[in-house]
């Protein structure tokens, strides 16, 4: 009666051996990355480890972002309010353009920019300047796959379609199309924001444009076309169209997203200017902006927190407030989360839109660059 146990005995020594090897094999957890090499909050040990190391550096520098700028001012209030952190602003009415320029220039310095925004093609040649930080914020996997770097170096965060503001106390009768910029009543009226070589926006401008000339995606000339004509006919206003401009009075009309022009329309509703807005239908055009952490960002774990605060419901809510369409709209409102009042004060626009090709926007980019000063010149 012994030989039976003894063999149990011996079988359960054997499998405790084998388990033992077993846990042997297994590798044991990874030590949490730093701040700066970490391509997740996951492997910096998650997002409390990410919010203790933002807030042990109490700092973002930022660039470019105007408080009035798809309600950048409620993001940054938020932010700060949210984990103590200061956020500072370097050059406000930058250009896309501008923000590479800091990053290139600012090196390791404590003050160069922790993150960009950037039109998607800035975003693309910053990535391939090995400019940027591969970062996958928590929701990166609900991002839709056009709208983000594989290897996570950018990430498309907000967007909205190219108008037409303007203002009726200086403009009897507002434009709402790119052929009615043509009309001799508009002299010396109609701008961009920015310089198309340098702005995203502008860019987006001189791409509606060709679409409303029978031009496409793979074909911007028309747009080079239509501006060199607006030009021609005493049209073009070359002054950018900022802000104080518009409250000036300065450019009566601007090309510019629906967000910005939607959002200088309540702003100055108070104080006696009343701004119109039309989205063109014969020149439709859609994009996103991109957010990047800095590969050389002075604060790396507020520059990972900043993106995860944007990509969150919170952030994608306040977007809304200032008219601004989160890429994840869709992702908000199946899992309950999107604040729909204020996405239903977004604009109507018709159909879906349409993206061209990382192909289409380098052609596009380049030949912009290479001809809009001949075509808006004499």
């Amino acid at each position: 009666m012994t030989a039976p146990r003894a063999r149990t005995a011996a079988v359960s020594g054997c499998l405790a051996l084998l388990v033992a090897l077993s846990a042997c094999d297994e590798a044991p957890p990874a030590a949490p990355k730093k701040p700066s090499v970490a391509t997740s909050a996951e492997e910096m040990g998650g997002m409390e480890a990410l919010i203790a190391a933002a807030k042990d550096e109490g700092r973002l520098n930022a660039i470019a972002l105007p408080r009035d700028w798809a309600n950048y001012g409620g993001l940054i209030n938020g932010f700060r309010k949210k984990y103590g952190i200061r956020v500072t602003v370097a050059d406000p009415q930058g250009s896309s353009q501008d923000e590479l320029d800091a990053v290139r220039k600012g090196g390791r310095r404590h003050s160069a920019p922790d993150v960009i925004d950037v039109a998607d093609t800035f975003a693309r040649t910053a990535a391939r300047l090995n400019l940027l930080a591969p970062y996958k914020v928590e929701a990166y996997d609900a991002i839709p796959t056009s709208q983000k770097d594989p290897k996570a170096r950018w990430l498309n965060n907000y967007g909205g379609y190219i108008s037409i503001g303007c203002n009726v106390k200086r403009v009897k009768i507002c434009p709402h199309t790119f052929a009615d910029l043509l009309k001799p009543r508009y002299k010396g009226k109609v701008s961009l924001d920015g310089d198309p070589t340098r702005a995203g926006t502008a860019f987006a401008g001189v791409y509606a444009a060709a679409l409303a000339n029978s031009g496409s995606f793979s074909d911007i000339r028309p747009g080079l076309a239509f501006f060199a004509k607006l030009k021609k006919k005493g049209n073009f206003n070359p002054a950018e169209s900022t802000s104080e401009a518009v409250a000036s009075g300065q450019t009566p009309i601007a090309i510019d997203w629906d967000y910005v022009n939607l959002s200088y329309a309540d702003q100055f509703r108070g104080k006696g200017l009343n701004w119109q807005v039309a989205i063109p239908f014969d020149g439709s055009f859609a994009q996103y902006y991109a957010l990047a952490v800095n590969r050389n960002a002075p604060h790396p774990a507020a520059a990972r927190l900043w993106l995860e605060y944007l990509f969150s419901p919170e952030g994608g809510n306040l977007r809304l407030d200032g008219y601004a369409r989160p890429v994840l709209l869709d992702a908000m409102e199946k899992d309950g989360t999107l604040d729909e009042a204020a996405a239903a004060k977004l604009p109507t626009v018709e159909g879906k839109p349409q993206f061209p090709t990382d192909a289409q926007l380098e052609r596009a980019r380049e030949l912009v660059v290479r001809e809009w000063a001949r075509a808006v010149s004499g």
